[in-house]
């Protein structure tokens, strides 16, 4: 299935998110691009997680589960993913060849409405869970960017990434399987948590920078 065929970039899709933002101890982060480094004050770097539905409207429908490291790159800000998961075959080869996110398969159960809960699970069980602990009372629309640093065969490329939609405070509440792939997150401190509706996303194109750029 990793011939599958993907869409070109970039990548226009819609839907809902659910996201934590959590201080996680630098020396366990995973392994980064060699550009980068981790944003980190007094040993503890920022990590975001997150599971996203692209919904009908968008180049692909499909769940998602993702971790992302706050990065720089001299000045530059901007986010690794070092973890991600899918339901589709055709988002998990795009992601790949095109810019370097590792995503594999995985089975989502996912409630969005009246209130968001969501399991991803693999061949060794859960991954990750998360519910919303207390429905947002109201959002506020938010444009923004931001670019993602990602190894790929011969170099890193960066990837730009603008996200439109109403963004809402909440308090999601995350259990990690304590022999998954991502028990480095276990013990990490949340700072915040956010519920991003009716979102349009465009990621791409990416582009390698120059050495030093």
């Amino acid at each position: 299935m990793d011939g599958a065929v993907h869409p070109p970039e970039p990548w226009r899709l819609r839907g809902a998110g659910w996201a934590t933002a959590w201080l996680v101890d630098a020396a366990a982060l995973p392994a980064l691009p060699a550009p980068v480094e981790p944003v980190a004050v007094l040993g503890k770097a920022v990590v975001a997680t997150a599971f996203a539905d692209y919904r009908p409207g968008g180049v692909l429908v499909y769940r998602e589960l993702l971790a992302a490291v706050l990065v720089r790159q001299g000045a530059r800000l901007g986010l690794t993913s070092t973890h991600a998961w899918v339901d589709s075959h055709t988002s998990r080869a795009g992601g790949r060849a095109l810019w370097g996110i590792p995503k594999e398969m995985a089975r989502f159960e996912l409630t969005g409405r009246p209130r968001f809960a969501a399991a991803a699970r693999d061949g060794s069980g859960v991954i990750a869970a998360a519910r919303l602990a207390r429905p947002p009372r109201w959002g506020v629309p938010v444009r923004a960017g931001a670019s993602m640093w990602q190894d790929v065969p011969g170099g890193t490329v960066r990837t730009p990434v603008r996200v439109r939609g109403s963004v809402a405070l909440a308090r999601v509440r995350w259990r990690v399987e304590p022999t998954g792939p991502l028990a480095w997150l276990r013990g990490a401190r949340p700072l915040f948590g956010v519920v991003l509706t009716d979102f349009r996303l465009r990621f791409g194109p990416s582009w390698a920078p120059p050495a030093g750029g």
